[in-house]
């Protein structure tokens, strides 16, 4: 038997032919992350703006393209499915007629957005009959969701074979993602977003434009809750305010009952409404079985009398079982009670990015868009109306000009164009529209019906520029067309929401524990329990404390309570509020969750300093903020309430400034500001006015040429001023030491800096008692005991309080915690 001839790599078959070679797991990767991306972008989760998923998006398009509007006739759903499938989605017929159906059932979407006649399914789980048997068009409201888009309103993309252009999303003139809600399953990833009532939520859109700092509590006088299209009752507030505040929650759904009294003392349960998604034929098999097996005991018969007037399951009771408790226990061991886990996931901004929302969120997020329409719109309009008036501009010449006009048209052959844009001052345009009426119609030219078209047109016109140009004219406009479309649409609600005794809200369902908050300079954030870390001796070599990305360091770590609220301050000078419990926690060596996941900052923008504090009415509070600079500024924490999710302005900071510490105060407090080079400066916090949000601030010290501020704080007397270097040394000095001065002058010596112990990292005021956190470069975390460090004077260099592993190693951040009872022994 002759050998198989090996594969010689030199051959090439054809011309074009080439190897490249490619690791596996690199390509696997690639190409799973890939395949993934594609997944959770373009099949299964809803943008944010129309709330649909591809599928569903073309499905509409294609309909509106060919006139299946409500007025209409219907069409085979066969037609509609095959144009979806040849213009814009290549995929299987079943998944655009199963997305199809599903907009054409009334118990799966809250208002239908396709009108469907034929068998489209039944809550019993029955399918729709065959695209070949039933038929489609668009319902009324659907009109809605691609009304305007003929005017530029939205952006477009090339369809799979670049043969013609499909939107990128619809103009959706209602809050489609909230109103219908959506479920899909992405890779790692899913959504779960209950339907609402139209009414409730232009409501809450309503309530956020007349108020741009309206609060959850706010809203939710607007939207009580979920409004399935089943009905039901959900079963308290504490979920539906969970997933309004943070994107996740979890409801509690049970089915309408009543007691019916039969026979001769014998009462059956009657139930007339289902949980959301629930399969009726299901339910009342799985109820049945567990009759037959003595599960559940008590019921004697249970049958099915629904019809055309609505839903009707019996369940027939024995004469001596207690309805109360069989009842119970088919809420308990049955689809009679279900848990709707909301997980309110949702592609954001045109990179598509998916993001866990919240209410507020969701309609920030749809305001937006709704005002880019109006404006898109408007400018479409504009164009069209400046295009009319200057056609109009040339027939009233014509008009006022009739004679000459026919007769320069009669005595010209081929110059006909250029001699009345030279004889009248006419543009090609002009010109061209006058020759292209016919002489009847151009000697039956109506002056007076011309000008008043014309006048009309210049009304329109001014307007549209005052709409382009007021920000608050959109928003009215706005605000109309979402009143009109709840007056015209808006229903009652078919969900009813009961009170739950002693009910427990989300804040007292998180255990209140003292947390470390680190922050890193690529925006990586995380909450880990201070528990996690042991405290070791002064000069220890430390315990991995985070695991950094490649580049990436840490810039702030403090502690906190998961019930204080965080604040966020970015380099554009926004402020972010968020609860400490809305951390994701990550165990101490975890690298953290990028910033985007948990507040909603723009692109390019990044948080610079966190602060933490908790509501007080007792006293007035101020936030006194110091940029590296140098520059101060006192703002009252009362004009930091109702921060909404996209944030506000805390401060206007100069170009190339940034904020490097934010100390709430009482207005009592002295201030001391230390620099990289080893100034100083304290003063009373008095020295500086009050400001808004808005307010630049003013110098706080005077630096030398290529110093800035490293840290500040709230120098009251009796404590010491820690200081710590880059190479680990520190030491503490008595709060006296530093003379009291006026803001604004160069300071005095703070720290001997040399070329041993490195520039200044930052400083604490501490009395002693707490224990001190060090981060290096390399993430190496130490925990020590302050006391343990020598109290020196300022112009010493202090002592070694931190020692390297690695060579160059340098420490970039420090926090205080409170002290451990028990110090514990060093981590590798």
């Amino acid at each position: 038997m002759s050998k198989k001839p090996q594969y010689d790599p030199e051959e090439i078959r054809y011309p074009q032919q080439h190897i490249v070679e490619s690791p596996l797991v690199p390509e696997m990767e690639k190409s799973y992350i890939e395949y993934a991306m594609s997944v959770i972008v373009g099949r299964a989760l809803p943008d944010v703006r129309d709330g649909l998923k591809p599928v569903h998006r073309r499905i509409l398009y294609a309909m509106y393209e060919d006139n299946l509007t409500s007025d209409r006739p219907f069409k085979k759903s066969a037609t509609c499915v095959g144009d979806v499938l040849g213009r814009y989605h290549p995929h299987g017929d079943a998944s655009v007629y199963d997305a199809l159906v599903r907009l054409a059932q009334d118990f799966s979407m809250r208002y239908m957005l396709v009108d469907g006649h034929g068998n489209f399914g039944s809550v019993d789980g029955d399918p729709a009959a065959a695209y070949r048997y039933t038929e489609a068009r668009l319902s009324k409201i659907s009109n809605e969701m691609l009304r305007d888009i003929e005017k530029d309103t939205v952006d477009w993309d090339p369809n799979f074979d670049e043969s013609r252009k499909e939107p990128r999303v619809l103009p959706a003139r209602f809050p489609n993602l909230l109103v219908n809600g959506s479920s899909g399953i992405a890779v790692g990833m899913a959504t779960n977003i209950p339907p609402h009532n139209l009414r409730e939520v232009i409501g809450a859109c309503i309530c956020v434009l007349d108020d741009p700092n309206a609060t959850l509590g706010d809203l939710m006088e607007h939207i009580k809750g979920p409004d399935f299209p089943t009905k039901g009752i959900i079963m308290g507030r504490s979920g539906i305010r969970a997933a309004y505040a943070t994107g996740r929650g979890r409801l509690v759904v049970r089915a309408r009952h009543e007691f019916e009294e039969f026979g001769k003392d014998r009462t059956r349960i009657v139930i007339t409404e289902l949980p959301y998604q629930v399969n009726k034929r299901m339910l009342i098999k799985n109820i049945a079985e567990q009759v037959e097996d003595k599960r559940l005991e008590g019921i004697s018969d249970i049958r099915d009398e629904s019809d055309r007037n609505g839903m009707r399951i019996v369940i027939e009771l024995k004469r001596d079982a207690n309805s109360q408790v069989v009842l119970n226990r088919l809420f308990a061991q049955s689809q009679l009670q279900t848990t709707f886990a909301i997980n309110m996931l949702a592609l954001v901004d045109n990179q598509r990015q998916p993001k866990i929302l919240s209410l507020r969120h969701i309609i920030d997020e749809y305001l937006t868009f709704q005002e880019e329409i109006i404006i898109r719109r408007t400018k479409f309009d504009l164009n069209k109306a400046l295009e009319r008036a200057h056609l109009l501009e040339g027939l009233l010449i014509a008009q006022d000009n009739i004679d000459e006009v026919i007769k320069i048209i009669r005595e010209s052959y081929d110059d006909a164009r250029e001699n009345l844009m030279r004889r009248f001052g006419l543009d090609q345009v002009q010109a061209q529209a006058i020759l292209d009426m016919r002489l009847k119609a151009l000697q039956g030219l109506d002056r007076e019906k011309l000008q008043k078209e014309y006048d009309d047109l210049e009304e329109k016109i001014a307007y549209f520029r005052r709409v382009l140009s007021d920000d608050a004219l959109v928003r009215q406009i706005l605000k109309e067309e979402l009143s009109a479309l709840a007056e015209k649409f808006g229903d009652e609600r078919k969900t009813e929401i009961q009170d739950v005794e002693d009910e427990i809200d989300i804040e007292d369902l998180i255990e209140e524990e003292q947390c470390v908050f680190t922050l890193t300079k690529a925006g990586y954030i995380k909450r880990t329990p201070v528990s996690e870390y042991a405290a070791q001796s002064k000069g220890g070599m430390g315990k991995k404390g985070m695991s950094t990305r490649e580049e990436d360091e840490v810039v702030s770590v403090f502690t906190a309570s998961t019930h204080d609220y965080i604040l966020f301050f970015t380099d554009t000078g926004k402020v972010y509020r968020k609860k400490g419990y809305q951390i994701p926690e990550s165990g101490k060596t975890a690298k953290g969750i990028n910033m985007v996941n948990v507040i909603q900052v723009e692109t390019g923008e990044k948080v610079q300093a966190m602060l933490h504090f908790r509501e007080t009415e007792d006293k007035p509070l101020y936030l006194f903020m110091t940029t590296r600079s140098g520059t101060v500024k006192r703002l009252p924490v009362d004009q930091l309430k109702n921060i909404r999710q996209s944030g506000i302005r805390a401060l206007t900071l100069d170009e190339g400034d940034q904020l490097i510490s934010v100390q709430e105060t009482d207005g009592e407090q002295y201030i001391l500001i230390a620099t990289h080079d080893g100034q100083a400066v304290r003063f009373h916090e008095s020295d500086v006015r009050p400001m808004g949000r808005t307010a630049v601030g003013v110098r706080g010290i005077r630096l030398r040429e290529g110093d800035y501020v490293v840290g500040a704080a709230r120098a009251q007397e009796g404590k010491t001023v820690l200081t710590i270097t880059e190479r680990g040394y520190g030491k503490r000095t008595p709060v006296e030491d530093y003379r009291i001065t006026s803001r604004g002058g160069l300071g005095i010596r703070n720290y001997m800096v040399t070329d041993k112990t490195g520039p200044i990292v930052g400083i604490k005021v501490v009395d002693g008692g707490e224990d001190l956190l060090l981060v290096t470069e390399s993430g190496i975390l130490i925990r020590t005991p302050v006391q343990n460090i020598r109290t020196a004077g300022r112009a010493t260099q202090g002592v070694i309080v931190m020692r390297f592993k690695t060579e160059g190693d340098r420490v970039i951040s420090m926090a205080l915690a409170d002290p451990e009872e028990q110090a514990g022994t060093a981590e590798e």
